[in-house]
């Protein structure tokens, strides 16, 4: 997620970790869950190490962290206390029921604090989700981590807190406040995705319960439950396998199901006919900078796969997780990355240098000349296909005649801008506007129904037209759609499309209508002020302190590497590019009131400076930073990577 937020200017240093003795702000939000009602303070959990962990329910790379956290919170379940801070970009991640709802969808046992004015992210000076602040049983804040993949780091430091104040005798252990919500009766909970089977029956991933579920045509019975719905990674008969929240599911050619089993960053192979599970792609772990891209699919790590369909001779792939969309070719057993670079935002183009952010849905034009993409975090539509169907030459290939390695495909976007615009508007697509849709549903007159997920609406984006119409409103986070059986027959123009009410915990079948729905157009920007510079020179200083017992990995070249850029590209005069240095000098142009987002991507990789077999990690973050040129504005830009920002 690479949203950020201004911070005050302060110096920057790569020296060893200082102790620096910074109180912690108090925690001020609306409301607090998964405490039972009770407001808790610092001084509540004083004796302890507290772990803030700043995060919103639309990022990937949030999630990603709440699974990190999860044994490290086991193991110091007595002298840690780890708190969420939720703090919104989207407008309807504001509202407290939706919180409520996330907090159980994505298993958070820790008090949750509500934060939606942003009030303690200020205090903070968060510039980033997710970001990690530690801070020590005293009161002080020691440490701050902004991404993924610090928990090494941090346990660490926990370690070494737990012993320092034992010693002193301001530990005080005990188990962290935490109420858990109470079971909710019903036949799903928060499903995913659904797909209709060859018989008429559906079937949906129960993505909370770590389950698949086939209903019966009605779309209520349940027939079947495949999976024990226990948290894991386990194949197996339908009994036994284990799920880690599924998402995405595709049909395949011999009539066997693909599972993108999202949270277990894997592939998994379901037989319709017994319930078997197996996994065919991905090693369980996350993949990270760096490791391979291409392969064999159970020897290449993938990352939160969320949706997965049958297009050009292989199934494509949403990763959403690392912003790019992949392929499966399950005759050769290969994965391989199709489009998408790793950074996140809105650019098209050739598939290998368009850019993504976090892609959450797919679906094959009716004519399978497209995959059209839900691209929820520009909350755009896209599409992608060779790119001779879009110079008008013969592109008139069956997606099963021609397999693809990805090579030869372009990216387009039909509607959305980027990053930070989004709101609910019909009309010309380069005027519409989406909030946050995780699902797309193509229909059989060649236009198609996206779920919009945020805006709580189905929507439609028609081609021909190039119009943008509402099909229906009061749904609940409708995250993906599936036309009913035989609605491609229709003879009235009303096929039925049956949506997945993730948020109400059903399907709905709904006629669609010959008329749109007449929706007042509202527009939204995120709520993170952009942060004002001077024009001209900016430092961008990027702070790295490597994990007490480790130092920068050399041995096999530079340990570090800093990558900017901006949008719109001519933002940055000067400085962009690649680089192995953590700070850059660039150069603004532009005039008073200009506004763009600089891109940056830091990595730095440590490993233990003792030991025969030295364990290592790679420390990465994306910032997108919305800025303004203002006269008298700040020259210098820091971000924090790991460490404290001296």
């Amino acid at each position: 997620m690479n949203d950020a937020a201004p911070a005050p200017s302060s110096a920057s240093s790569p020296e060893p970790r200082s102790r620096a003795r910074v109180r912690a702000p108090e925690l001020r939000g609306r409301s607090w869950i998964n405490t039972g009602g009770e407001e808790l303070s610092l001084a509540d959990l004083r004796g302890r190490t507290v772990i803030l962990d700043f995060w919103t329910f639309c990022c990937i790379n949030c999630l990603h962290v709440i699974d990190e956290l999860r044994e490290l919170e086991e193991r110091h379940k007595d002298t840690v206390v780890v708190v969420g801070v939720h703090s919104p970009k989207f407008v309807h991640e504001a509202e407290h029921a939706a919180v409520v709802d996330a907090v159980e969808r994505y298993g958070v046992a820790h008090p949750v604090l509500d934060d939606p004015e942003l009030a303690t992210w200020k205090q903070y000076a968060v510039r980033a989700w997710p970001t990690l602040v530690v801070i020590d049983p005293e009161g002080y804040v020691v440490a701050q981590h902004a991404g993924e993949g610090h928990v090494h780091a941090i346990e660490r430091r926990v370690a070494e807190l737990a012993a320092e104040h034992e010693a002193k005798g301001t530990l005080r252990r005990g188990l962290a406040p935490f109420t858990p919500p109470e079971p909710v009766a019903g036949e799903l909970r928060f499903p995913g995705k659904a797909l209709v089977l060859p018989g008429g029956t559906f079937l949906v991933s129960d993505t909370t319960r770590h389950q698949v579920v086939e209903l019966a045509a009605d779309g209520e019975t349940v027939l079947r439950r495949i999976g024990s719905g226990e948290r894991g990674l386990a194949d197996g008969a339908a009994e036994a396998a284990r799920f880690n929240e599924p998402q995405g599911l595709a049909l395949l050619p011999g009539g066997e199901v693909l599972v993108a089993d999202t949270v277990n960053h894997a592939l998994r192979r379901l037989d319709p006919a017994t319930g078997a599970v197996v996994t065919v792609a991905g090693t369980g772990a996350q993949w990270w900078q760096g490791a391979p891209t291409e392969g064999p699919a159970r020897e290449v790590a993938l990352s939160s796969p969320w949706d997965v369909a049958w297009f050009a001779g292989r199934v494509w792939v949403a990763m959403a997780g690392v912003h790019q969309l992949w392929t499966y070719d399950p005759e050769a057993g290969t994965v391989a990355v199709a489009a998408g670079t790793t950074n996140e935002g809105l650019v098209d183009g050739p598939a290998a240098e368009a850019w993504f952010a976090q892609p959450s849905g797919l679906a094959v034009a009716a004519d399978g000349s497209r995959l059209w993409v839900a691209d929820s975090e520009t909350s755009a539509l896209r599409w992608i296909e060779r790119q001779s169907a879009h110079s008008g030459e013969d592109a008139e290939k069956s997606e099963a005649d021609e397999p693809t390695d990805g090579g030869g495909f372009v990216v387009r976007t039909a509607v959305g801008t980027g990053l930070f615009d989004f709101g609910h508007r019909d009309g010309p697509a380069d005027q519409a506007l989406l909030q946050h849709p995780l699902g797309v549903t193509a229909l059989p007159d060649g236009s198609v129904a996206v779920c919009d997920t945020y805006n709580h609406a189905l929507r439609r984006y028609d081609p021909a037209t190039g119009e943008v119409s509402t099909l229906a409103t009061e749904l609940r986070e409708p995250s993906g759609a599936v036309l009913a059986p035989g609605a491609a027959e229709e003879a009235d123009g009303a096929p039925e499309i049956v949506v997945v009410e993730s948020a109400r915990h059903r399907l709905t079948r709904l006629r669609l209508p010959e008329d749109a729905v007449r929706v007042e157009g509202v527009a939204h920007r995120t709520q993170r002020a952009a942060t004002e510079v001077a024009p001209g020179a900016l430092r961008l200083d990027v702070v790295f302190q490597a994990p007490a017992g480790q130092k920068l990995d050399t041995r096999y070249g530079p340990a570090t590497r800093l990558v900017v850029s901006s949008t719109p590209p001519g933002l940055l005069a000067e400085g962009e590019g690649t680089d192995t240095e953590l700070h850059r000098e660039v150069r603004l142009a532009g005039t008073e009131g200009t506004e763009g987002v600089l891109h940056v991507s830091a990595m730095a990789a440590s490993c233990d400076e003792e030991g025969e077999y030295p364990a290592c990690h790679m420390h990465q973050q994306d910032w997108g930073v919305p800025v303004r040129l203002t006269a008298g504005g700040a020259d210098r830009l820091p971000l924090v990577l790991a460490g404290l920002d001296s």
